[in-house]
């Protein structure tokens, strides 16, 4: 019987690509599933035989420990080397593209506001 082994959401296609070729390479025959055209179905890696889950999840398990190690890695090389970009780096670098984001997190919060405030005084 099928099983879920790896869902797809906000996964980078680096990442899904990895997962086939470790699937492949352990021989574990899998399928696939789209979110659909509308993106509304779930998006995932199912294994066919659930009798190797165990060993599925465990390859996966080492994949996902290895991958967390090197982002590590390379946001310290990065932070080391100055080259990371922190968020008020990006203010100084673009005010009128913060001043803008700004104005429209205002009239976000201001509307719902409003008519609440508008509702409540009736």
């Amino acid at each position: 019987m099928s099983t879920l082994l790896f869902k797809l959401r906000n996964v980078p296609e680096d990442e899904a690509a990895d997962v086939r070729e470790l699937l492949e390479k352990h021989n574990l025959d899998y399928y696939e599933t789209s979110a659909g055209s509308w993106g509304i179905s779930l998006a995932a890696i199912w294994l066919k035989d659930d009798t190797r889950l165990d060993q599925a999840k465990s390859i996966l398990q080492e994949y996902q420990q290895q991958r967390t190690a090197n982002a590590q890695q390379e946001y310290r090389k990065l932070k080391a080397s100055g080259d990371n970009r922190t968020f008020w780096e990006e203010c100084r670098e673009q005010p009128i593209r913060m001043i803008g984001y700004l104005i429209i997190i205002f009239f976000i919060l201001y509307l719902p506001v409003r008519l609440l405030l508008d509702l409540a005084a009736q």
